[in-house]
């Protein structure tokens, strides 16, 4: 089956299937970066006391980093059992756990309540966090990729991707919202509560769309055929798709975890630790940061789809290398404008490092799936971009704030993305081109005939 012969769902189905995965990951998201904004903001005097504050806030991002670390398993899990028993139904399961992680965070007592528990359970939810987020995207990105129309796969699959800066924007937004209505003591005291108990209610609202969603087409179908054919694979392999990525697929796997280093890197140190880096040197005020990154986080959310048009029509390579390489000429004039502590220039400086994370993270989607077999996508897909997570989006506020108070400079850490930078333009450099490829293919995603890819660019335009 050639590229895009594949017929278009109907607008109505397609559009219900990306809301759903939309709405799932806002909300994965918003428990997320919910977690990384406290972090910055109050888990260091609740949760680690005793430090000082540069010190606690170090503790207060390495819990952060924790959650990270679960990642990695919650890909391989998910991954296996979405490879054998469809997507939908991990979705599902990812949503609650996140939720109710989330909601327990809300409940937790903190040292001051019982002592060094505190942060030991903390760090458990952390965990459960980053587990079921490790499962979380590459569900949703294929759900959303195995149902759309394969000329426009681009465009559609960046919507899921379009929840990150959605939950973003509402973690920020309520803790803004918070803090400005707050005194500081109160929102200390219990006003931090507040937006991870609204998880609860978000969660069921998740619930309910996500339910109502079909399984992906392109799986049935993938099933169907194995089953007819009767396909020959040793028990090993069936068992542990896993095993079948790193066979076939290892060298995606590393060209996903390199694409990953850049946009990882710098979208952590744009978004959390601008927070710490704005608030201690350049004597911004933590109101100020927030509506910053609250403002860039609308215009992140909104070229997100306008990038993901641009990769169905000039492909996901040269989109993906324009954002890598922007983000790194950014980092010297983003700490630079920063450094003025005027808000119209925090915002412009986080506003374009949002905008060119968005012409790496808008592609990823499409082009991460594109890369692996149907059996074997969610596994690889997932293990790909989480495992990249450990060694970037994880230590990126702790290496950050490590280097900051080491140097008392922004200059190491504008060099430490730039050379994440360096490292995705290699990999992405080395990759080839996915845009052609059909995802109904079960076993292998052969490289496309010049004479197809000409036809389906003439299709497109």
């Amino acid at each position: 089956m050639a590229s895009g012969t594949t017929a278009p769902p109907p607008p109505g189905n397609l559009k219900r299937i990306v809301a759903a995965s939309l709405i799932g990951t806002t909300i994965e998201w918003y428990d997320f970066f919910l977690y990384g904004s406290a972090a910055a903001l109050v888990f260091n005097k609740l949760f680690f006391p005793d430090s000082d504050p540069l010190v606690g806030t170090l503790l207060s991002f390495l819990t952060y980093a924790v959650g990270f670390a679960a990642r990695p398993l919650g890909a391989l899990v998910f991954g296996h059992y979405g490879d054998r028993l469809g997507r939908k139904k991990l979705l599902v399961l990812s949503l609650l756990l996140m939720g109710r992680a989330t909601f327990a965070i809300g409940l937790l007592p903190t040292h001051a309540t019982i002592g060094s528990a505190a942060p030991v359970l903390l760090t458990v939810l952390r965990l459960v966090q980053g587990f079921a987020l490790g499962g979380e995207w590459g569900g949703a990105v294929l759900l959303v990729s195995e149902h759309g129309d394969a000329r426009r796969r681009g465009f559609w699959a960046s919507w899921p991707q379009t929840g990150a800066p959605a939950g973003q924007l509402l973690a920020t937004g309520v803790l803004s919202l918070l803090t400005a209505l707050l005194s500081d003591s109160a929102f200390g005291s219990w006003g931090w509560r507040i937006p991870f108990l609204l998880s609860g209610v978000l969660v069921i609202v998740g619930l309910w769309i996500r339910l109502s969603v079909d399984e992906s087409p392109v799986f049935k179908q993938a099933l169907a055929q194995a089953e007819a054919r009767k396909v020959t694979r040793t028990a090993e392999a069936e068992k542990l798709p896993l095993v079948s990525v790193l066979r076939h697929h290892w060298r995606d796997v590393l060209v996903a975890m390199g694409a990953r280093m850049a946009e990882n890197i710098s979208y952590y140190v744009i978004t959390a630790f601008i927070l710490v880096y704005a608030t201690t040197s350049a004597g911004v005020s933590k109101q100020t940061a927030l509506n910053a990154v609250l403002i860039a986080s609308a215009v992140h959310f909104a070229v997100i789809p306008a990038w993901g048009a641009l990769s169905d029509r000039i492909g996901r390579r040269p989109v993906y290398l324009l954002g890598a390489a922007g983000v790194g000429l950014w980092m010297f004039p983003f700490f630079s404008l920063i450094d003025t502590g005027g808000f119209g220039n925090l915002l412009l400086a986080v506003t374009v490092g949002l905008v060119l994370h968005g012409a790496m993270y808008a592609p990823q989607a499409a082009f991460f799936s594109e890369m692996f077999a149907t059996r074997m996508r969610y596994s690889g897909a997932s293990i790909g971009a989480q495992f990249a997570s450990v060694a970037a989006g994880a230590p990126a506020p702790l290496i950050a704030t490590a280097l900051l108070a080491d140097y008392d400079s922004s200059t190491p850490i504008a060099l430490y993305v730039i050379a994440a930078s360096v490292l995705t333009l290699i990999a992405v450099g080395v990759a080839k081109e996915t845009r052609h490829r059909d995802l109904a293919d079960i076993d292998s995603p052969a490289d496309v005939e010049p004479a197809a890819a000409r036809a389906a660019d003439a299709r497109t335009v």
